[in-house]
């Protein structure tokens, strides 16, 4: 919303590129947990041999799921407040517990049953965001000269760091591998790294529903993204207050009616739940893959909510946390992609199944991408520009 109101439709390419390299890199992670039957925090664990490289990385895969957090637990607080009134830090507790039971359901039920609420909830947003676009359509000139890969200021680079950040998500990264082993089980493996035969559903059926999966997945998520920022591209610009989500759903509920507005915050508050069970649940699994440790899933759930709390309760501009939180998403990324692309470009980690040269240069590219824009966002940013 941020990137449609400051800066129109320059940004549509971010978006773009950002969910075309989102859908590699789940398509990779879930491959990754349904040939080998394990997670990659797993399998970083037993290559990971010294102590503290293994430490050092698992802790900057927890503080990028905790960032994950900060920005849900805010946003679904936003939310609750801009629906019903609720403080931000009651609003920030209720997104906490309500994420608690979405787990609960994981751990009683199985993955199926989590991903079907997910689904439910991320239909929810779909819903709430695209309907604004019915009652105000961009301008489809605009539209497509956003498709043109450009930057203005640091501001637009600052808030494409974000959008790849929010977008491709690292903790997803970690999660979907062990959500694939969970649905499907474990595969057992020859020391030349091909799966049993005898196993109860061929692998290349496996494969190729888990990619209608990632790309139908991906389409809705995509419809998302580029429809917040369509929709604050034909709406918002030049309305004052459009720099936080409150005067966000203010100016939307003035110019597209308090239908709209509520779909809006609806959707808001569905994205924060759905996320937050997620970033939780890919926390527990990159600390048991990397430390063979587990915490109760509702002791952990109050320990990752503490830093969210702790914004909310000071005061601190909520919309401006939220943004910086998905900057920090967008610094976690290379280091779940880069070990993602090697281990799945390894014959003796996926045999037959490994990944073909353009896969493996695409991830490259990707990787490469992503450390350019990040190292001319750190260079922005110390010098000040």
């Amino acid at each position: 919303m941020t990137a449609g109101a400051g800066y129109g439709y320059l940004l549509v390419w971010v978006v773009v590129v950002a969910n075309v390299i989102a859908w590699l890199v789940q398509y990779l992670s879930a491959k990754l947990g349904v040939v080998t039957g394990r997670s990659l925090p797993e399998l970083l664990g037993d290559r990971l041999t010294h102590r503290f490289a293994r430490r050092a990385y698992w802790l900057q895969a927890e503080l990028v799921a905790m960032a994950t957090d900060i920005a849900e637990v805010i946003g679904g607080a936003i939310a609750l407040q801009l629906l019903f009134g609720i403080p931000l830090l009651l609003g920030g507790l209720i997104t906490g517990a309500v994420s608690m039971v979405l787990l609960a359901v994981q751990g009683r039920r199985g993955a199926r049953p989590f991903e079907f609420v997910v689904i439910g909830l991320l239909t929810v947003v779909t819903v709430g965001f695209l309907a604004g676009l019915l009652v105000a359509p961009p301008d489809p000139a605009a539209a497509l000269g956003g498709l043109t890969p450009r930057f203005t200021d640091s501001g637009s680079v600052l808030l494409a760091a974000s959008i790849l950040g929010a977008t491709i998500m690292p903790h997803a990264i970690y999660a979907h591998s062990a959500l694939a082993r969970d649905r499907f089980g474990s595969a057992p493996v020859h020391p030349g790294g091909d799966p049993e035969p005898a196993r109860r559903t061929p692998i290349a059926r496996l494969l190729t529903a888990t990619r209608w999966d990632v790309t139908l997945a991906m389409v809705v998520a995509g419809a998302v993204n580029l429809g917040m920022l369509l929709l604050a591209a034909a709406t918002l610009p030049g309305v004052s207050g459009t720099d936080s989500l409150e005067g966000a759903h203010a100016a939307i509920s003035a110019q597209l009616g308090p239908l709209i507005g509520t779909l809006f915050a609806v959707g808001l508050l569905a994205s924060g739940l759905a996320s937050t069970a997620v970033g939780a649940y890919a926390g527990a699994e990159i600390m048991h893959g990397l430390l063979r440790v587990r915490i109760a899933m509702p002791v952990r759930r109050m320990v990752t909510l503490i830093p969210a709390l702790l914004i909310l309760g000071l005061g601190v501009d909520p919309t401006f946390a939220l943004v910086l939180s998905q900057v920090a998403l967008s610094f976690g990324i290379p280091f779940a992609l880069i070990p993602l692309v090697a281990l799945t470009a390894r014959q003796r980690t996926l045999g037959r199944y490994a990944n073909r040269l353009w896969t493996t240069v695409a991830g490259i590219v990707a990787a490469a991408l992503l450390i350019t824009l990040n190292a001319v966002l750190l260079w922005l940013l110390l010098t000040g520009a």
